[in-house]
């Protein structure tokens, strides 16, 4: 019996399927006493409140969150490209003797990236009190993690045979290594340090909505007490800034296509690096935030084995582990298959810039706040966290698909449109198609973060080890928090593993990249 093979676009589509379980759920709980709520909230985004002092406050959050996120930023990248220079192969084939040192490097730098900055953010708020430097720490440490890890596989996939030319030449390892590969970071960094900005605004925003001020802390609560007007002026700032940010992105891409002076880049990352630490901390001084607030360490008593033990037994993990890994499917079904059902339902030029806008809009809304809006007409379960996740995550699938569909060449599409086939027959084969197996690559990787993303919905009151976490932390039961924790650090280091093979499966299959270098 022949087997029936699925044509590459239609599995773009395919995990949309997701919407069918988690609407059912989503309805079964659904009630009418959110609806008004929910209609005050849409009608306030056309009308958001001008008064003076709600446009103060809200910008003076902003600029608390812009400034913890170019801190954290800037700091991660510098520390991640150290990092994952150290835990790459290729940097220790001069130093055989000592390659177990990077490999050990490689292993121990997955555990910190596997644990989100919101579980970071909310151990150290236990540890150390509300400070400043909590919310910089909980994304910086996760950060240089994920970085080193960009650029330690960047670094093994380069070509080395021209580096192997000039050490035969007896050139020094570290010279040869500057010269011939670091070059062929530049254009690599440059696109993923932009991403990464734009994750750290994210990031800074939704450790506000723990308490770590800025615009997060705004926006959770003007949402608790349901004054949207409010709500839409900070959202509505953010949104500029991010759209600012994203055309400054583009132009700096555009403007990096010239030919690499190494000595001027070497100097100008150092200068980028004083230049952002030194206007970051004056602004947030001159908004009175308190930078030299001692930290407030609190005393924690470290668990017995036997009490690791006792909680180990005690936690549902089977259960806490099976919601986690059901939300993270949900979700990303949701995410991966609604940009390229969207774009094959509504194809055209115009239809795909207006999606492009939504895209902007929605990875701009915290999961938080998209769990609790749902909330006001349905009851917790499940799909509400698989659904909050999924419609921020869908913002950035979808962000990505478009900007790579507005610089690919459409010969195909046209050629198909000259032969009669209709508009969306055209627009699955003609200019779907091409970039499937790339978007398929990506795909793999976010559901590598929708995994870790799990914990804010749990964290805010949903669901799964996200939100056992939350209650193990709030009862100050450090046994139950070593235990959650380490699993699922556990659970998301083998997701990661998993979806890196599935990576690497559509990455064999395409020899356009170009949507990879964007993670």
């Amino acid at each position: 019996m022949k087997l029936i093979k699925i044509a590459a676009p239609i599995i773009t589509i395919l995990p949309s399927i997701a919407y069918i379980p988690v609407l059912v759920e989503v309805l079964k709980g659904f009630h009418f006493g959110g609806l008004n709520i929910i209609a005050s909230l849409i009608l306030s985004a056309i009308t958001p409140s001008l008064d003076p002092l709600v446009l103060k406050s809200a910008w003076d959050g902003l600029q608390i969150t812009i400034a913890i996120a170019l801190i954290s930023w800037i700091v991660s990248m510098f520390t991640g490209l150290f990092l994952g220079i150290l835990s790459s192969d290729i940097f220790w084939k001069g130093y055989y003797r000592y390659s177990f040192i990077g490999k050990i490097l490689k292993r121990i730098l997955a555990i910190p990236r596997s644990i989100h900055e919101v579980i970071w953010g909310i151990l150290f708020i236990q540890i150390l009190g509300l400070n400043i430097w909590v919310a910089i720490f909980a994304i910086v440490i996760p950060y240089s993690s994920l970085t080193a890890r960009v650029v330690s596989d960047q670094l093994d996939n380069i070509d080395i045979q021209p580096l192997i030319a000039l050490r035969l030449t007896g050139a020094k390892s570290i010279t040869s290594f500057i010269t011939i590969l670091c070059p062929q970071l530049i254009p690599i960094l440059s696109t993923y340090g932009g991403y990464r900005l734009e994750c750290s605004i994210r990031s800074a925003t939704l450790l506000g909505m723990f308490g770590l001020g800025g615009i997060g802390t705004e926006l959770y609560l003007t949402l608790q007490s349901l004054e949207f007007r409010e709500m839409w002026s900070c959202l509505w700032m953010i949104f500029a800034v991010m759209i600012s940010l994203e055309n400054f992105l583009k132009w700096m891409r555009y403007s990096n296509n010239k030919e690499i002076n190494l000595q001027r880049y070497y100097t100008r990352l150092i200068y980028t690096f004083i230049l952002t630490i030194s206007v970051s901390l004056s602004w947030l001084y001159f908004r009175e935030v308190d930078l030299f607030a001692p930290l407030n360490f609190a005393s924690i008593s470290l668990p017995t084995f036997f009490e690791i033990k006792t909680a180990y037994l005690e936690l549902p993990l089977t259960n806490l582990i099976f919601t986690t890994i059901v939300i993270t499917f949900l979700a990303a079904g949701i995410a991966i298959g609604t940009p390229p059902l969207l774009l094959v339902s509504f194809p055209g030029k115009l239809s795909i810039k207006i999606q492009s806008i939504f895209w902007i809009f929605f990875r701009l809304i915290p999961p938080p706040l998209t769990a609790i809006v749902i909330l006001f007409c349905t009851s917790p379960n499940i799909s509400v966290a698989a659904l909050s996740l999924g419609i921020t995550n869908m913002g950035v699938m979808g962000r990505l698909l478009t900007d790579s569909l507005f610089n690919q060449n459409k010969g195909i599409y046209i050629a198909m449109k000259s032969t009669g086939s209709n508009e969306k027959a055209a627009t699955l084969y003609g200019i779907l198609s091409p970039k499937t197996k790339s978007y398929l690559a990506y795909a793999s990787y976010r559901t590598d973060v929708l995994l870790r993303e799990t914990a804010i919905v749990g964290a805010v009151g949903g669901v799964g080890l996200g939100w056992q976490l939350q209650e193990s932390l709030s009862a100050f039961d450090w046994a139950q928090v070593i235990v959650i924790t380490s699993v699922f650090a556990l659970l998301t280091i083998s997701g990661e593993f998993l979806c890196d093979i599935s990576r690497q499966y559509w990455l064999r299959t395409t020899t356009n990249n170009s949507l990879i270098l964007s993670t």
